[in-house]
């Protein structure tokens, strides 16, 4: 073999190297780019479960707290507002994230004042049925934190995959862009007073 046939084959080699190492580079960004949306749709499912769980809560609130109406008025009005705000997984912005959370923590905010209505009637608080939808609302509500925290995860490890080099080269070429995180709303740093 001549030394221009071994130049071709060595330079074939690279070329090899190089194309296998660009599609092992692509998948790897596909495939966290689809965690991200799969754990996104996980962190809804839970969102869901509680929007699903609400008018259980304020049908049994209504039986005991009549005059109660505007404050489950509210609790219904923000759980549609919740229910109706929606975030594409393809999409995952800073903006439609923030609009997502916006909806969802107006939401909290309205079953809150709910369970302070509640400490008013202490037969409600002694029914089996409220007991149980209350039990599964404060589930609920650690599982939407459970996948909240797996979310960070998934899109932290898809952020740092696109900015490492020489993947970065990759998912610039294929327009792999930075997904947004869920942000604490602010003041959260500060306990809730709850006042009766």
């Amino acid at each position: 073999m001549n030394k221009k046939n071994i130049s071709l084959i060595v330079i074939l080699g690279l070329v090899v190297i190089v194309v296998i190492w660009a599609i092992s580079a692509y998948n790897g960004l596909v495939t966290k780019s689809e965690n991200c949306s799969s754990q996104w749709s996980k962190v809804e499912s839970q969102y869901q479960r509680r929007s699903d769980l609400i008018p259980n809560l304020v049908n049994t609130v209504k039986g005991y707290a009549k005059h109660e109406n505007n404050t489950l008025l509210e609790v219904v009005t923000a759980r549609n507002q919740a229910t109706g705000t929606k975030v594409d997984a393809n999409k995952l912005d800073s903006k439609s994230i923030q609009n997502y959370q916006k909806s969802q923590d107006n939401l909290s905010s309205a079953i809150s004042k709910l369970m302070v209505v509640v400490e008013r009637y202490p037969d409600l608080k002694a029914n089996q049925n409220f007991l149980e939808l209350q039990s599964q609302l404060e589930g609920t509500e650690n599982r939407i934190a459970v996948e909240r925290q797996r979310f960070a995860d998934v899109v932290k490890a898809y952020n740092v995959k696109i900015k490492r080099f020489p993947t970065n080269i990759i998912a610039s070429c294929f327009s792999f862009e930075q997904k947004a995180y869920f942000e604490a709303q602010k003041g959260s740093e500060n306990a809730p007073k709850v006042e009766f």
